[in-house]
C-alpha cells in the first residue's frame, strides 16, 4: 500500500514574545523518553493513538519527552507533518512535563526552520545531531550548531551518534561550542565508552545523558543524571527502577540486578537491526499503539518478534521481583 504523507496536525502555535519562558523547567535530568509516532495501516498518523503515547508516559512518570527523534522516524515525516507534530505535543502536554523538539535535517536552513517552529509551538529545548551525509568538519558543525541555537533561542541538547549521522561531536568540535552557555546537555549515543570517559572527565559543564540503552549503568556509574530512553515507550517503570537505584539512591548492586535483566531487551533493540520496529512492537506488548514503521522499513519477522517478547516478559517479571525483594 502506498504510503500517505500528508499533514496531518494543526499548524503551530502563535509565536512567543519569551521564548525563554519555556525553558524554567528544563533540568535534563531522569528518563526522558523520545516518543513514537503511531500510524494507521494506511500510513498516516493516528492523532488519538499519538496522543495515548505521550499521554502514557506522563501518567506513568516520565521526566520528560522528545518530540519528532529518531525513535518518532522524523526522517519519514513531511515538515509539515514535523512541525505540526510540535504544536500538537505542546497543546497535549500543557506543562505537565518538558519537552524536547528533535530538530535535525539535511541543511543547516531546514533545521533552522525546524528550531524556529519548536520555540513557536512552545518547546522547551531543542535535540540538536550532526547533520547526516555531509561529514562536516569540527569547524563546520560547530558554525551549524551555533547558528541553529541562536535561531532557536532555546536550550540546546547535543546528540552525538555518528553510525546514523557519519560524523561525530569530536574534541574539536566540543571546544569550539563550549563557551556558548546555550548548549547545556549531550545524549551521547556512540557506544564508544572512551566517548563517556572524554566527556565526564574534560566536558563536565555539559549534562551528561546516557542515548545507549545498553549502557544505562555505566553511564549512572560516570555520573549522568538523564537517560534519553527509547526501551522508556514500553519499559518505563523499569527505566525509572534502575534510575531511582542508581542516581536517586546510589544502590549500584540493586542497578546492576537490574540492568542484567534489561539486557537481553537492549541487545535486541540495539543490535536486532529493527530498532524502531522492535519499539513499536514493545509498545503493542505493552497495551499501546505503535502501527506500522514507514518506508524503508519493513515488519519485524516472526522469529525476532519471539525473541524480543521472552526477552521482555522475563525483564518485566525478573525485575518486579528484585523490587519486591523476592528474587534469588
Amino acid at each position: 500500500m502506498a504510503q500517505h504523507t500528508s499533514a496531518r496536525f494543526p499548524a503551530p502555535l502563535s509565536r512567543r514574545n519569551s521564548a525563554r519562558e519555556a525553558s524554567v523547567a528544563v533540568d535534563f535530568e531522569g528518563i526522558i523518553t523520545p516518543v513514537i509516532t503511531p500510524f494507521k495501516a494506511d500510513y498516516q498518523i493516528d492523532r488519538e493513538a499519538y496522543a495515548r503515547v505521550i499521554e502514557y508516559q506522563i501518567e506513568h512518570g516520565a521526566h520528560g519527552i522528545v518530540i519528532g527523534g529518531t525513535t518518532g522516524e522524523n526522517y519519514a515525516l513531511t515538515p509539515e507533518e514535523r512541525v505540526g507534530q510540535f504544536g500538537f505535543a505542546h497543546q497535549l502536554i500543557q506543562g505537565r512535563v518538558p519537552w524536547l523538539a528533535g530538530v535535525n535535517d539535511l541543511r543547516t536552513e531546514s533545521v533552522c526552520a525546524l528550531a524556529v517552529a519548536a520555540r513557536e509551538a512552545g518547546a522547551n529545548a531543542i535535540l540538536l545531531a550532526v547533520p547526516p551525509y555531509s561529514c562536516p568538519t569540527g569547524k563546520e558543525l560547530a558554525q551549524h550548531a551555533l547558528r541553529v541555537q541562536r535561531e532557536a533561542d532555546l536550550p540546546v541538547m547535543l546528540y552525538n551518534y555518528p553510525a546514523r549521522s557519519g560524523a561525530e561531536m569530536g574534541r574539536d568540535f566540543l571546544e569550539r561550542i563550549g563557551r556558548n552557555s546555550g548548549f547545556v546537555a549531550i545524549k551521547e549515543s556512540s557506544g564508544d565508552i572512551g566517548r563517556l570517559h572524554l566527556l565526564a572527565r574534560e566536558f563536565p559543564h555539559l549534562r551528561l545523558c546516557c542515548g545507549a540503552d545498553d549502557q544505562a549503568l555505566e553511564f549512572f556509574a560516570w555520573g549522568a543524571r538523564a537517560w534519553v530512553c527509547a526501551a522508556a515507550n514500553f519499559l518505563l517503570p523499569e527505566c525509572l527502577a534502575l534510575y531511582r537505584a542508581c542516581v536517586e539512591k546510589g544502590d549500584f548492586a540493586l542497578g546492576r540486578r537490574i540492568m542484567k535483566a534489561l539486557l537481553p531487551v537492549m541487545t535486541v533493540l540495539e543490535r536486532g537491526g529493527k530498532f524502531v520496529q522492535s519499539v513499536k512492537y514493545g509498545c503493542e506488548l505493552t497495551g499501546l499503539p505503535g502501527g506500522p514503521a514507514r518506508l524503508p522499513l519493513r515488519p519485524m519477522k516472526k522469529e525476532l518478534k519471539r525473541e524480543f517478547r521472552d526477552a521482555l516478559e522475563t525483564a518485566r517479571t525478573t525485575i518486579a521481583q528484585l523490587l519486591k525483594g523476592d528474587a534469588p
